[in-house]
């Protein structure tokens, strides 16, 4: 992991200075930096529309009482994007579009969710069948490296009004 972010803040930035300098050849100062500047503006108007868009399906999805977890996914890949637009350079801001573009957002979430389905496994205990001082998926094969998230669910009945009209805990307008 060390190695890969070392070659990410080193070799990427020098790349990006080695295309700007190409760029600047063929077209002059003046036409390179305008470049710069124009994907960095049109970057940060695309983040906002895109972020706002985003934060109106969080609210709507936490009003119907589910979780919006691609809804923040993709607020979080729009906030990368837009760090990513603030940095000078054609391939940052390439990365920085792709993930601005819906589906450019959907194809990374795909690829995280299958990256994390294939390094976790869920497992259910419902019915008793993990032994008593086990995991439900514990093996004892030391090579194999499982990593195992127990999800505990119990039905939770609510009690109805009419059962207790005097209910302190509840807030009043």
């Amino acid at each position: 992991m060390f190695f890969r972010l070392l070659a990410l803040f080193t070799l990427v930035p020098l790349l990006e200075l080695f295309l700007l300098v190409q760029i600047g050849k063929r077209m002059g100062l003046v036409p390179t930096l305008a470049l710069v500047l124009f994907t960095g503006v049109l970057g940060a108007a695309l983040a906002r529309s895109q972020g706002l868009r985003v934060l109106r399906q969080v609210q709507a999805e936490m009003a119907r009482g589910a979780l919006p977890t691609e809804a923040l996914m993709e607020g979080l890949m729009i906030f990368i994007a837009g760090a990513v637009l603030l940095t000078p350079g054609l391939l940052t801001d390439l990365a920085g579009f792709f993930l601005l573009l819906p589906f450019g957002r959907r194809l990374v979430r795909r690829q995280i969710s299958r990256r994390l389905k294939s390094r976790f496994r869920t497992v259910s205990s419902v019915g008793g069948s993990a032994t008593q001082g086990e995991w439900p998926g514990q093996t004892d094969n030391p090579r194999v490296r499982q990593q195992v998230i127990v999800v505990d669910h119990r039905p939770v009945e609510e009690p109805s009004d009419e059962d207790d009209p005097a209910d302190d805990r509840r807030l009043s307008d």
